[in-house]
């Protein structure tokens, strides 16, 4: 499918109708088992005996309902080796370090400054410095896909700031090119920025962690580490990896560091209105916007804090199609084929310019604007 639609910064996300929506509406109302116990209850009170198929069936709905929410229910409670009767205390946000890597622009900036507000102490690495005029932010420049330069800024932050808290591995490059157009710097590059980076955030901060055996680590990841398209191999190569990183972390911590009580939290989003996806094209079919709809950074911030404020394990998709990516895969070749046909994610990227994260060899941005044009 041809995509001619870009969307853009500006688009007023929560003023359209989308399938997020309408499934928080429906997790509120019809997937809820307060409100589904009293389907069969009114129908017994307007005189339904107990063996109509009205009252039965809703009663079996009922259950299913309540089995699916107690499922997951469970499941975090177990994945976070949590009590049935004890929650835990509320994050006391003052006393937090958060280091933030990439947080000099999109989602990692926006979380930077919204944490700041918070009364955190956030620190910054990233090649380029963050406009903020929070007196609680502290920046270090740091390419973080290179071990020796994280390793001499976490000895000054431990030194001069503290032990961090809170790691949120963000930073991020897409290249946006064939794998025959990709050139070794291209991938260096991707791999070093959206792999190896967290890699080194840990192997220089996790120690910290483990000694006071507290803390949480967010790993950015995307729905296309889940997945495979078009023009952007080494971008979801990469991704997977962190994936694969992330899972293997949370074993070590619950296995061999016996120290559950350093959580993980994996953020997996869709297309999200940053710059660093800004020339992406998709389908202009009218369902594609209902069903696929992009993802303002705000919304993945306010997720990213609420896991941080649960003290919760988690693993965060957004929008809800991302929720099926992950069962993709194992359709058959042709219904897989469709999907990736429908969702127009192989040419999504076919007049992509690359905007961040731009070398000096790549030239000024200006000149492949024109060159595309």
């Amino acid at each position: 499918m041809e995509p001619t639609q870009r969307r853009e910064d500006g688009s007023p996300i929560f003023d359209n109708l989308d399938i997020d929506l309408v499934m928080q509406v429906l997790a509120n109302t019809a997937f809820s088992p307060f409100f589904v116990f009293f389907i069969p209850v009114f129908y017994i009170f307007q005189g339904a005996k107990f063996s109509d198929n009205i009252v039965v069936l809703s009663s079996i709905y009922y259950v299913a309902i309540s089995v699916f929410w107690f499922v997951k229910w469970y499941s975090r409670l177990y994945r976070n080796q949590g009590s049935l009767l004890l929650r835990p205390g509320p994050l006391e946000w003052s006393e937090q370090i958060v280091v933030v890597t990439g947080g000099a622009s999109g989602i990692g900036e926006l979380l930077a400054n919204t944490l700041a507000v918070r009364n955190v102490t956030v620190v910054v690495l990233d090649v380029n410095p963050i406009v903020t005029e929070n007196y609680n932010i502290a920046y270090y420049k740091c390419d973080v896909s290179k071990w020796e330069e994280v390793e001499a800024v976490s000895k000054k932050i431990i030194e001069e700031i503290g032990e961090p808290t809170i790691l949120v591995n963000n930073a991020g490059v897409v290249q946006g090119k064939l794998i025959v157009d990709l050139s070794a710097e291209d991938v260096q590059q991707t791999f070093g920025a959206n792999t190896l980076s967290h890699f080194w955030i840990l192997k220089a901060f996790l120690p910290s962690l483990l000694k006071n055996k507290s803390g949480h680590v967010v790993t950015m990841s995307s729905a296309l580490g889940m997945t495979g398209v078009a023009q952007m191999s080494d971008y979801c190569a990469s991704k997977a990896a962190v994936v694969g990183l992330h899972e293997s972390l949370r074993y070590e911590l619950d296995k061999r560091y016996k120290c559950p009580q350093i959580r993980t939290t994996l953020v997996s989003p869709g297309h999200v209105l940053t710059p660093m996806f800004k020339t992406v094209t998709f389908p202009k079919f009218p369902l594609f916007g209902f069903l696929c709809p992009s993802v303002p950074p705000v919304a993945v911030v306010k997720r990213i804090i609420a896991a941080l404020d649960d003290q919760h394990s988690q693993t965060i998709l957004l929008p809800f199609y991302t929720n099926f990516i992950p069962f993709v895969r194992h359709l058959p070749s042709f219904l897989r084929d469709l999907v990736q046909w429908v969702s127009g994610a192989d040419y999504a990227m076919e007049s992509f310019v690359k905007i961040s994260g731009r070398r000096l060899d790549e030239g000024s941005l200006l000149s492949e604007v024109n060159t595309k044009e």
